[in-house]
């Protein structure tokens, strides 16, 4: 048995989507099990590129089943057109299975991510506008829409009754705004409902016999682990666990099932939206990174704050994973002269290496750098270790260092060859 969570170790976009597809290869099952479609994760193949926001990237391996977990919120929106895009690209969805726990992302939820956001004002968090807080937020308070409310026609009606009148009393009299008509909406989501009815299964019995009988299980966080709902930047975060932890509270797999973690970190460090990032750059530099990176948003398109890479935020993520290796991703991107890292933190005039999760704490840290040469040459083309150039290796060797974790793969590119495989055991599934 081999169970693998991959999970980001940053503020996201660590390129997850990419060492899960390498990884999904030799799976037999591939696992969401968190976040919604306000996350992104790209995958270059060849000359092909496919972009999933609700699905698993593990439908491109035709043998692995990719499953959807009870921890995820789904937009029906976006798993129709995410379903319809592959079948026009010859991907077939027929082992997409879905569990019936899902949380529903309605329309109101969307409605009310920007309502709200705008009321915010100075103190907006920076989200991504798809209903994916407000749709948690009904998950707690107990009123939330399920697959299994969606796929039974008898039932739908009733609930879709019961929360609509509250939300459109909350979006008229609150906010001001337009409500939805019952009909309307009770319409489209039985027509969801059909669609659906033939991927949902129970995801947790599943797991539980795929882990039984030593099946090769891989799990796929979304967003980055510096944006859980608990050890992230709070309230600059997403409303999910996106730890490593979060594999087994959102799946219903135990967490003595899970054999190793991998973590993912770019060579540099980005974030999307609004909170504290020490290691930002606001001059040329941050242009030549995100340029270089191609750092704009998968899911909004917005261009990423880029800065060197916080080896004290890095670090604070490997312990609270439990992170057997790590991936380093992007390190082409890096191909110029001279690159410096964040070792510590200067926080009113006192060093420290710890990373604080208190954000007007985190807003005071000045990143405390380290220089390293550069290796100034496109490492794109490089296929082994050996052949990268020796400051480029004593470049990875440092962050192992910093981290206090192995490494087990660099990329070097976008697409799924442009990978070096460090360590083939720890990849191994």
């Amino acid at each position: 048995m081999s169970n693998v969570v991959v999970v980001g170790l940053q503020w996201g976009d660590e390129a997850k989507g990419k060492v899960v597809d390498f990884l999904s290869q030799d799976a037999e099952y591939v696992v969401r099990f968190n976040g919604g479609n306000n996350a992104g994760h790209t995958v270059v193949v060849g000359n092909e590129t496919y972009r999933f926001h609700a699905i698993p990237v593990g439908v491109l391996n035709p043998d692995a089943v990719a499953l959807i977990t009870d921890g995820v919120v789904l937009d029906l929106e976006v798993f129709a057109s995410e379903l319809t895009e592959l079948k026009e690209r010859g991907i077939t969805a027929d082992k997409i299975k879905i569990s019936g726990n899902v949380h529903i992302i309605m329309p109101w939820h969307k409605r009310l991510d920007g309502l709200e956001e705008a009321y915010k004002k100075g103190n907006k968090v920076g989200t991504t506008g798809r209903g994916i807080g407000p749709c948690y937020a009904d998950k707690a308070s107990r009123i939330g829409l399920r697959i299994f409310d969606v796929i039974d026609p008898e039932i739908l009606p009733v609930k879709l009754g019961e929360v609509l009148r509250l939300k459109n009393d909350i979006i008229t009299k609150v906010y001001g705004g337009e409500p939805f008509d019952y009909d309307e909406v009770l319409a489209q989501y039985l027509v969801y409902g059909e669609l659906l009815k033939p991927y949902v299964a129970d995801t947790a019995a599943m797991l539980y016999d795929a882990s039984a009988d030593c099946r090769r299980v891989l799990f796929e966080a979304a967003q980055g682990a510096l944006l859980d709902i608990d050890k992230g930047t709070y309230p600059f975060v997403t409303s999910s666990h996106s730890v490593s932890g979060g594999a087994a509270c959102g799946t219903g797999v135990g967490p003595t099932a899970i054999d190793r973690v991998i973590g993912v970190v770019k060579a540099y460090t980005t974030r999307v939206g609004a909170g504290p990032m020490p290691t930002e750059l606001f001059d040329e530099m941050g242009d030549v990174i995100r340029e270089n990176g191609h750092e704009y948003g998968t899911t909004t398109g917005r261009p990423r704050r880029c800065g060197w890479f916080d080896a004290v935020c890095a670090r604070y993520s490997c312990r609270i994973n439990g992170c057997s290796a790590v991936a380093v991703c992007l390190l082409d991107v890096l191909d110029m002269p001279e690159i410096k890292i964040c070792t510590a933190y200067d926080i009113d005039g006192t060093k420290t290496g710890l990373f604080p999760t208190k954000p007007e704490t985190l807003a005071k840290a000045k990143p405390v750098y380290e220089t390293l040469p550069g290796w100034n040459c496109d490492i794109s083309g490089v296929r082994s270790w050996k052949d990268l150039p020796e400051k480029c290796r004593n470049y990875v060797r440092r962050l192992k260092e910093l981290l206090g974790c192995d490494i087990c793969m660099v990329s070097v590119g976008p697409r799924r060859d442009q990978s070096i495989v460090l360590d083939s055991e720890m990849l191994s599934l």
